[in-house]
């Protein structure tokens, strides 16, 4: 089965929970809530929303971005972009029982999250994606490929999720560089039935 990491996306037809209720029904047990533009109070009300949803779904729930928020809410972690909070910091905040990962483009952003104590790393974006904006330099199969031979050599060992304008047909290649996982968000939401399409990715690989 497919580890997935579904992260939130508000389009027309869903909103940031509906998004993540669907990616849970569908069996995603992996959900990063990213309200990248929205006010505070409101990330705190979706994020209390899907607590107790998780849960009930036995499923990770990550923040990107709102370490203190974390901590309040006591979700299950945080995941930080190259702008956000440093790891360093997010670490000295939260303590051990967090979960924190970090957004990677290269090897010296893995080296530098390995040192500041990271659980896992967000590598991409593997393709342009429309989600995300001030995209870092695309990586496609090649970079992981490289970055994961580079980890290996210096004895890193840390999760890999591959992020960043991923579909459905990409999965198997991208598995096959030696990620740990795939995180998804458009590829779902843009489908037909994102709970039948969740289905499917985490079952045909």
């Amino acid at each position: 089965m497919v580890n997935l990491q579904f992260i939130t996306h508000q389009t027309d037809l869903y909103s940031y929970f509906e998004s993540a209720r669907m990616a849970l029904k569908g069996g995603c047990r992996w959900i990063q809530l990213r309200m990248k533009d929205a006010p505070l109070e409101e990330v705190e009300t979706v994020a209390l929303q899907l607590k107790p949803l998780c849960k009930k779904h036995e499923a990770i729930l990550l923040l990107d971005d709102h370490v203190e928020l974390v901590k309040k809410l006591e979700v299950d972690g945080v995941h930080l972009g190259k702008k956000d909070m440093p790891i360093v910091k997010a670490r000295q905040i939260l303590g051990e029982a967090f979960i924190i990962g970090g957004t990677a483009n290269t090897f010296e952003d893995v080296q530098q999250h390995y040192r500041a104590g990271a659980d896992y790393l967000g590598i991409g974006p593997f393709r342009f994606t429309t989600t995300k904006q001030n995209l870092s330099p695309v990586l496609g199969l090649e970079g992981y490929v490289s970055i994961l031979s580079q980890m290996k050599d210096a004895k890193i060992e840390l999760p890999v999720v591959a992020i960043g304008g991923i579909t459905y047909e990409d999965i198997p290649d991208i598995l096959r560089t030696g990620v740990n996982g795939i995180a998804l968000s458009g590829t779902i939401l843009r489908a037909e039935d994102p709970v039948k399409e969740t289905k499917r990715i985490l079952c045909s690989y």
